[in-house]
């Protein structure tokens, strides 16, 4: 994308847009589950892909980079092989997700935010992500959820992603 390339869905990206629309009643309806197939597509949602998005759904841009900045599930910069968020709402905080956040901090070397230099861990919380009975907990990659999280448990984690090759 940096290189001058033209940003455009592939053809399977955009036939799965065009069947999307068909559930929705407005394309405007459409668009974050378009900016996820845009996520996936181009790693992060830079403001040449929103402004894609925003043509290709026929919608202001400065609508389109309001919903990336509001939503922390899109990226609007790079992210690492492992995305790790914590939650640090009020039960997960209570119960250590400071410590988690910590001991992941010093594991890795990065502040929240940040990514590893090898770019395979990126650190980041999330304000809740609703599992308050079962906390302190993180989401791994926007889909699988660790829970009840120690620091050594959290700890376990980054060594078992640092020795996978996929």
């Amino acid at each position: 994308m940096s290189d001058g390339s033209q940003i455009e869905f592939s053809e399977a990206a955009l036939a799965e847009y065009r069947e999307l629309l068909t559930h929705y009643p407005t394309r405007r309806a459409a668009l974050l589950p378009t900016l996820w197939i845009a996520q996936r597509e181009f790693g992060w949602l830079t403001p040449e892909v929103q402004e894609y998005v925003a043509r290709l759904m026929e919608l202001p841009v400065a609508h389109v980079s309001a919903v990336v900045s509001f939503y922390t599930m899109f990226h609007r910069k790079p992210v690492g092989k492992w995305h790790l968020e914590v939650c640090t709402n009020l039960s997960c905080r209570l119960r250590g997700a400071d410590r988690i956040v910590d001991a992941i901090r010093k594991r890795l070397g990065v502040e929240v935010g940040e990514t590893t230099a090898d770019g395979k861990f990126t650190l980041g919380t999330a304000e809740c992500l609703a599992s308050c009975g079962t906390a302190p907990m993180l989401q791994l990659n926007h889909d699988l959820f660790h829970e009840n999280l120690t620091e050594e448990s959290v700890l376990k984690l980054i060594d078992e992603l640092v020795g996978r090759d996929d």
